[in-house]
């Protein structure tokens, strides 16, 4: 593959990665009373600390891999992110939940690839 092709590939593929947690962790910032109200229905303790850290690791860390600020330690701490989120809120077994874990490990799929191979030359700091 040839280096502009392969640059332009890693960019897009943060930007598609990076997209589903901006909007979700916007959506949890500016909805804050609901997403602890869901995340205390689940039975988690500090649901307000819960959907702070949420928020934390979606915005920041959606914006840093979509940027290639550190794109390493953003796809880590997200996929770090999505075990307990997946095994709590879509877990395995759970017939209207199965395309949400299935997204979610698919998703997780993405971030090993990004930790393994880095952010690309299009990145701010690799």
């Amino acid at each position: 593959m040839n280096d502009r092709l392969q640059d332009f590939s890693a960019l897009l593929g943060r930007a598609l990665l990076s997209t589903i947690f901006i909007v979700s962790g916007w959506g949890k910032l500016t909805g804050f009373a609901g997403t602890a109200g869901y995340i205390a229905s689940k039975g988690m303790p500090l649901p307000e600390l819960m959907a702070a850290g949420a928020i934390a690791v979606e915005l920041i860390g959606g914006i840093a891999l979509l940027v290639g600020f550190k794109p390493r330690l953003a796809a880590a701490a997200i996929f770090l992110f999505l075990i307990p989120t997946t095994l709590i809120f879509h877990p395995p077994g759970v017939p209207a939940e199965a395309i949400s874990l299935m997204k979610n490990l698919s998703i997780m799929g993405g971030m090993a690839v990004v930790f393994a191979l880095g952010g690309g030359r299009l990145s701010i700091k690799p």
